[in-house]
């Protein structure tokens, strides 16, 4: 057994912060919790590095119950979304810190450091003190003392959100070759769907302080057992409707209609919910195929290599996210292709209709 959380619960002054939460992550492996912000992730986390006790439930880690055992005590380093060093001690000085606690040889000192360091690029900074480093530069020093303690658990708490974005994409890259020969259970926290695929691993999506759904993350993705951790698993938002099914069809409205086929031959007729990301819903500029809805245009975002293109649909906000630059005026009338075949069905209770 790895890392399990049994029935954790945690109350402050009378507000629920953790819902009663059960779930065993991934031996050895890579663990993401998704979530916007508070959403609960922090304090699970917290939970887990034994900085703050549960208020009720056990946390259990290699098959010993460690929940009232002081974080000292445990082997596990945890690195937060802004980045703590110290300051009057330079890079290779951070670094060590661990270990110099751990009393370890000076020799294996300062070979582990060296290695760390080459790994996150800090070798030309280890003299340096953190005042002299760039955010990326010390957000990796950070790193870099969390990894080089060899710890059983490390916890990740949005390492990467405060660096400018050519460094996050690096260090996404760099992060599971990191921990991939190494032997100890990672849990990383972020508010990004993309990140967590790009991270790939287990996912965990969070939800105002539960957990939805724990499986592989593209399963957790393509396959999200309800409509909260499909939106958790949206960015931009995913779009929902209220559709039909009668007759072979399913229906928006009189207007907008499309052929039943394949899995959803078995679908029964009645009412649904049905959503559909962003990126399936097109200008028709971006698209050849697809069913045809027209409406008006509320805004136009155009960041770079993207066009996120907000329209009402039937009195509904939708968002259409497509690659390029795709303009078009605010009140102007605009035709989206939408993917039918990646529509997504939920019944009444909004859970997923599986056929």
């Amino acid at each position: 057994m790895t890392l399990a959380l049994k029935n954790i619960e945690k109350h402050v002054n009378g507000e629920t912060h953790i819902y009663d939460t059960s779930v065993e992550f991934e031996d050895n492996g890579f663990n993401i919790l998704l979530g916007t912000t508070l959403a609960g992730k922090t304090t699970l986390m917290q939970i887990m590095a034994g900085l703050v006790p549960p208020s009720s439930g056990q946390v259990y880690f290699k098959g010993r119950n460690v929940t009232g055992m002081p974080v000292q005590q445990r082997n596990v380093s945890m690195v937060y979304q802004q980045f703590i060093n110290y300051p009057h001690l330079s890079v290779f000085e951070n670094i060590a810190s661990p270990l110099r606690v751990a009393r370890v040889a000076r020799k294996e000192v300062k070979a582990r450091v060296g290695e760390i360091a080459r790994l996150l690029q800090l070798s030309d900074l280890l003299d340096r003190k953190p005042a002299e480093l760039s955010g990326g530069q010390q957000q990796r020093t950070a790193l870099a003392r969390a990894l080089v303690k060899d710890a059983d658990l490390i916890l990740l708490d949005e390492p990467l959100a405060n660096l400018d974005y050519k460094l996050r994409e690096e260090l996404r890259n760099e992060l599971p070759r990191l921990f991939a020969d190494r032997e100890c259970t990672v849990v990383y926290a972020t508010t990004e769907p993309m990140e967590a695929m790009l991270l790939g691993g287990h996912t965990a999506a969070m939800h105002e302080g539960r957990i939805t759904q724990f499986g592989e993350t593209a399963e957790v993705y393509r396959k999200p057992v309800d409509l909260t951790t499909a939106k958790v698993f949206s960015d931009p938002p995913m779009n929902t409707v209220q559709v039909t099914k009668k007759a072979g069809r399913i229906f928006v409205s009189e207007a907008i209609s499309w052929p039943v086929e394949g899995r959803l031959q078995a679908l029964p007729d009645g009412i649904y919910t049905m959503g559909i990301r962003p990126h399936h819903v097109l200008p028709k500029a971006a698209a050849t195929t697809g069913v045809a809805i027209e409406d008006e245009v509320l805004i136009n975002e155009i960041t770079g290599s993207e066009s996120i293109i907000h329209f009402n649909l039937l009195g509904e906000i939708w968002v259409s996210q497509a690659h390029g630059v795709h303009s078009y005026r605010i009140g102007e009338a605009a035709t989206f292709l939408i993917d039918t075949a990646r529509a997504l069905y939920f019944d009444h209770d909004l859970a997923l209709v599986r056929t």
